[in-house]
């Protein structure tokens, strides 16, 4: 298993439950594949310098995690087909 960060961005003009269930279905995927969460952080919501999918703020989220290569794959699928989510980042932290 390696770490990673995962940012993502979900949008501001949908209610507050959607944006929960969003964030969770997201943050349950790693556990799902036997990963694990290190670190998650709400970073709290932020205009963007210019619109993203005609939005022009976003909740901003950070997870820490360790899991495998399928976690990712199937966390970057269902991010992408997530109509909530704006945006996602994936990094692979070097190994210490």
């Amino acid at each position: 298993m390696s770490k990673y960060e995962i940012m993502f961005i979900v949008k501001t003009t949908i209610d507050e439950a959607v944006v929960k269930e969003s964030v969770d279905n997201l943050k349950s995927i790693i556990t799902d594949y036997k990963g694990k969460t290190i670190d998650f952080k709400e970073m709290g919501q932020k205009e963007f310098a210019y619109p993203i999918k005609k939005e022009i703020s976003g909740f901003y989220y950070l997870l820490i995690c360790e899991a495998s290569a399928e976690a990712i794959a199937e966390f970057e699928r269902k991010a992408r087909i997530d109509e909530n989510v704006l945006r996602h980042l994936i990094i692979k932290l070097d190994e210490e």
